[in-house]
């Protein structure tokens, strides 16, 4: 990986894509096993973790028309904690409530259902839309004496195309700014920005994923604040690759201000109020041929949410047709998008940024 900046605060984990069929809950029980030891969940908490998964696993196959449960390490600094997110195509569920009881949804299972993974995570988190689907996550950290929680959430998915293993598509966060000197009294200011990367390598296979990973070293290295900074440091460390179509966002949701820029053919969008507002990119290759990208500043309000994604999503869904979606946690947003919008046979990248909630 290189060396990581104390800057970065998160870049896609390893991750695990299960499809629903009969051997679902054997199978989630087991690589969720071996994901949370080795991010150093005790193993107490191990067993916590056998059960969510298992349990989502089984209400997947028993209930859902279709879908996957994906089982993720989420990076949050020097922190790590296990997602066990589940995602489905319908039915949906018209009694949410009722579902959240225990037992309620686990006819035939280990008798726990929606309400006891709940109990069990970290942090539990669901959006339903009857008839179309839903998305359940439940994540637990590696380290229970974790620093309160930033000004910002984030989250994001990758998965690879139908027959590779290796995904050209990736993401990244890291703080815009560098934190004061130890030894300087921190003024009483607004949280730092965030810098927010999409970037979709060319193609497909391990030239397009050698693509995304030259993208997130030199995104880790760069001191740069600004994004087109950012795209000008990438464009130099990417040639001689496959090149990307990458796109930079400054997330400064304190001062409620948006910095875009971008090249190629991705989809960076700010949702408030269920209206959506796009980012346009100047047309590209990072790597190979870099324009100069216009800056794009947006508002970004109270309630606002970032949404990057690449073109292995179609960029023609509407904000308003997920309702209440945008309230939920990142990785729930960012599964219920790539469910409906997912559509295409392409690698896929989807990364979601919001303020933090006040604790």
């Amino acid at each position: 990986m290189g060396q990581v900046s104390a800057s970065l605060l998160s870049e896609p984990g390893e991750t695990v894509w299960l499809r629903v069929d009969v051997g679902l809950p054997m199978a989630a029980r087991r690589e969720a096993a071996r994901l949370a030891r080795r991010i150093g969940i005790d193993e107490e908490r191990v067993g916590s973790v056998e059960i969510a998964a298992t349990e989502a696993a089984t209400n997947l196959q028993r209930h859902a028309t279709d879908g996957a449960l994906v089982l993720r390490v989420a990076l949050d600094g020097e922190h790590a904690s296990l997602d066990v997110l589940a995602t489905d195509t319908g039915p949906g569920i018209a009694d949410l409530p009722g579902a959240l009881r225990d037992g309620a949804s686990s006819a035939g299972t280990l008798g726990v259902g929606l309400g006891a993974i709940a109990r069990l995570a970290d942090v539990f988190d669901i959006h339903t839309l009857p008839g179309r689907g839903t998305a359940v996550l439940a994540r637990f950290h590696a380290d229970q004496d974790r620093p309160r929680a930033g000004s910002v959430e984030f989250g994001g998915l990758t998965r690879p195309i139908g027959g590779e293993e290796m995904c050209g598509d990736t993401w990244a966060v890291r703080y815009a700014e560098e934190p004061p000197a130890e030894s300087e009294e921190e003024p009483e200011s607004l949280p730092r920005p965030v810098l927010a990367m999409m970037c979709d390598g060319l193609g497909h296979g391990p030239q397009a994923a050698r693509a995304g990973e030259v993208a997130q070293e030199a995104f880790r290295a760069s001191r740069a604040t600004r994004p087109q900074q950012v795209l000008e440091d990438l464009h130099r460390a990417m040639r001689g690759t496959r090149g990307a179509a990458v796109a930079v966002v400054r997330a400064d949701f304190a001062r409620g201000r948006l910095e875009f820029a971008g090249v190629g053919n991705t989809t960076t969008c700010v949702v408030t109020d269920g209206r959506r507002t796009s980012l346009l990119s100047s047309p590209g290759i990072v790597g190979a041929h870099l324009p100069r990208a216009r800056t794009v500043v947006a508002d970004a309000g109270p309630g606002a949410v970032l949404v990057m994604h690449s073109d292995g999503l179609n960029d023609r869904w509407a904000a308003d047709g997920f309702p209440g979606l945008f309230a939920r946690r990142p990785p729930v947003i960012a599964a219920q998008i790539l469910r409906d919008a997912g559509a295409r046979r392409d690698d896929i990248g989807v990364l979601v940024l919001k303020e933090a909630p006040a604790r």
